[in-house]
């Protein structure tokens, strides 16, 4: 059996971790000559390049950041095999959550109450783009996958969609903006100034179309595929936005927003999307449970 040499893998983490040869040669009392000689030796085993140089830096290869993040675990395990032995909590109850960036940040806090209020679980979140963390969640990188949308039937990932609950969509406003959007709703938004997602996204394609249904024309006046970036421009006075109903009593109060109207002919769904049929991870079900019995019981 070809066994992996742990010291020559904890030499190329240490380097990638530190940013280079020198400021790792440091942390391990090695020169940089004597790293680079062993990491080679680890790239040999291997049979693939882990760094290339990019001027006078030490940039990774693609597999180079697949074997840092085993690494990252292997050794994030032996950290905790030592902390067990000697009787200290070791983490190892975790929740790898992937974050559509399309879905509003203080609906992510609210439905991963359950989690956050669990002192003996180690919560660990990533953001990205919908595609990209569906890879993830294949390659098992992820437990769970919170997005706006399930994942569609022609998606080339095997994955699964459980529902955690709907929301109508509730118009806010700055305040000088509130006495002329509640007289004449909903005509009153026509020639308004809007702060809308990005065309293509679930919301935006709803709001078009509710928009069009009342010969509405609201004036634009920022696109964006962050949703805490439209709430900070409506902070300042840019315009209106829409905002998830279960969420509108906090969103007004952290930016200082007016509440217009409910609109119970918008709405969006949210999904946990795992790779198994079956949900089974006591962080996952208790979010769930959470979910459809408090936040979105109405």
């Amino acid at each position: 059996m070809n066994w992996l040499n742990y010291h020559h893998l904890l030499y190329f983490f240490t380097v990638a971790r530190a940013g280079g040869l020198a400021p790792a040669g440091k942390l391990l009392r090695l020169s940089p000559s004597a790293l680079s000689g062993q990491i080679k030796r680890l790239e040999e085993q291997l049979a693939q390049p882990l760094f290339e140089k990019r001027g006078r830096k030490l940039v990774m290869t693609e597999t180079g950041r697949v074997v840092y993040q085993y690494a990252e675990e292997i050794f994030s395990l032996g950290t905790e095999l030592v902390e067990a032995v000697r009787g200290r909590p070791t983490g190892r109850n975790r929740l790898k959550v992937g974050i559509s960036d399309q879905v509003p940040k203080l609906l992510v806090r609210q439905l991963l109450a359950p989690a956050i209020a669990d002192e003996t679980l180690m919560l660990t979140c990533f953001e990205d783009r919908f595609e990209r963390l569906l890879g993830e969640l294949s390659n098992h990188q992820l437990d769970i996958v919170i997005n706006e949308a399930p994942v569609p039937a022609a998606a080339p990932i095997h994955a699964f969609n459980h529902l955690l609950g709907e929301s109508t969509m509730t118009l806010l406003a700055p305040s000088e903006l509130a006495s002329r959007l509640r007289a004449k709703f909903p005509r009153g938004l026509e020639g308004a100034p809007m702060l809308l997602p990005l065309p293509g996204s679930v919301l935006r394609r709803q709001l078009d179309v509710w928009f069009a249904t009342h010969e509405l024309h609201p004036r634009v006046r920022a696109e964006a595929e962050d949703s805490a970036l439209l709430k900070a421009f409506a902070a300042e006075g840019m315009g209106a936005l829409f905002v998830p109903t279960v969420i509108a009593p906090a969103v007004t109060r952290q930016y200082d927003l007016v509440t217009i109207r409910e609109v119970d002919t918008l709405h969006e769904r949210y999904y946990a999307i795992s790779a198994e049929r079956r949900l089974t991870h006591p962080a996952v079900l208790a979010i769930r449970a959470a979910a459809r019995t408090d936040l979105f019981s109405e």
